[in-house]
């Protein structure tokens, strides 16, 4: 039986997270490791279970759209309606970050942010009364193999957890980055890493 994703598991991951804690966690693509992403002591930990280079950015994950539009509120109307058309889903999106929010998450880039709002599945759908926002990163070593179930992720990083969350097998693919800082001033979108979501989709899917 799938492993369900519970309000008591949502209450655990909002003490941990407020407390600066680091949480391993399931979504719509790969187990993540994640943390308070205006808490820089937690995100140095984070890194450090990791061996994530210092400097890379990570990204700023809603379990919601509604909550990440409200704490976004520089966005423009036509940004909006970019969200609007992706999320909730698989995907990474790169955006202006005008207002220089989350620097824990944005590293050496606090002009850029990378926005996540997953498309749960049913038995991780808990998990959208969590209406914070959370750094996340996957739940690997740095420049290894994404984890699709808790087995795969390591040792090392399940033991420096603060809380682990089961959500049974995960589909594995990693999400799809979109590049979408020109998009406003010019509509222009580039795909830097192709995943979860395919090209195509996103060409069908994105205003034009």
């Amino acid at each position: 039986m799938t492993p369900q994703i519970e309000p008591p598991d949502v209450v655990r991951l909002e003490q941990c997270v407020a407390g600066g804690g680091v949480a391993v966690f399931p979504s719509d693509t790969v187990y993540g490791v994640c943390c308070d992403p205006e808490d820089e002591q937690a995100a140095q930990r984070l890194y450090e279970l990791k061996g994530r280079p210092a400097a890379r950015p990570a990204a700023v994950m809603f379990f919601a759209l509604e909550p990440a539009l409200a704490a976004l509120p520089e966005l423009t109307d036509t940004e909006r309606r970019a969200l609007q058309a992706l999320l909730p889903g698989p995907v990474t999106l790169l955006l202006a970050n005008r207002a220089q929010r989350f620097a824990p998450a944005c590293r050496t880039d606090p002009v850029t942010l990378g926005l996540r709002v997953p498309e749960l599945p049913q038995p991780l759908h808990g998990l959208s009364s969590f209406t914070g926002a959370i750094m996340q990163s996957s739940a690997n070593l740095s420049g290894q193999p994404d984890a699709r179930s808790l087995v795969e992720v390591p040792d090392s990083i399940l033991a420096g957890a603060d809380l682990v969350l089961d959500g049974g097998e995960l589909p594995g693919m990693p999400s799809t980055v979109i590049d979408l800082r020109d998009y406003d001033a010019a509509r222009r979108w580039q795909i830097l890493r192709e995943g979860a979501l395919s090209s195509a989709e996103v060409q069908r899917m994105l205003p034009c």
